[in-house]
């Protein structure tokens, strides 16, 4: 090898040496209660409370905010229709995702929203059809998606400017990491009305533990 060439390598390992390890974040957001519903028929779904948009079970969505460099490559994710419904029923993606839309019913399906940030209608189409058909996410903000022909099928799609996020389980629990160092604010999507946020300093290879409080708690809400 020569002079050059050890100079690569010796450049290229100081970089890896120096470069900082993520930071992470975990805690719990505080999540109102559930429908009491027997286990068998328990899955995940929109509801409508006082108009207010949220799911059942409750989950959150938490997410360091943003912007950030939109993605080299523009990522791809799905919302399923299976037996009637939805799946996930709440879908979060960074702007410019394709979100691709599957039938595995036997039946048609015809997918749109009237939501500002993205309206579209799809048509009827049924499992069999290909290519499936799909939608480029380029604008933030929250979209209902129905079935024009299944009037209670209903699913959110939460559009970020970041890459960061994570969906909580129904505990309310979530670990977010790959995170870059310093400070940040990092919020939780409760449901079409409530965002809570915390200013947090997130230091380079640890991991910060941060829970979000309930409604009765204003600190951070809007």
């Amino acid at each position: 090898m020569n002079l050059r060439g050890l100079t690569c390598v010796f450049a290229l390992a100081l970089g890896i040496a120096g470069a900082a390890p993520p930071a992470a974040v975990e805690g719990r957001v505080a999540l109102a209660a559930a429908r009491p519903l027997p286990v068998v028929n328990q899955r995940y779904e929109i509801v409508t409370r006082g108009g207010v948009l949220a799911t059942d079970p409750p989950v959150a969505i938490v997410y360091l905010e943003g912007p950030f460099p939109p993605p080299v490559d523009p990522p791809v994710a799905e919302i399923r229709q299976k037996d009637l419904a939805f799946v996930p029923s709440l879908l979060a993606v960074q702007a410019g995702t394709r979100v691709e839309f599957p039938n595995d019913d036997d039946t048609y399906h015809n997918i749109f929203s009237f939501s500002r940030p993205k309206r579209f209608d799809l048509g009827r189409y049924r499992s069999d059809e290909r290519p499936v058909p799909s939608q480029v996410f380029n604008q933030p903000g929250l979209i209902t998606l129905r079935c024009d022909i299944h009037e209670h099928m209903r699913a959110l799609i939460v559009v970020l400017e970041t890459p960061h996020f994570v969906v909580t389980g129904p505990d309310g629990r979530f670990q977010l990491g790959g995170l870059p160092a310093g400070r940040h604010t990092l919020k939780a999507w409760i449901d079409s009305r409530t965002t809570r946020e915390v200013v947090v300093e997130l230091d380079a290879g640890k991991t910060l533990r941060v829970d979000f409080p309930g409604a009765g708690n204003p600190a951070g809400e809007r």
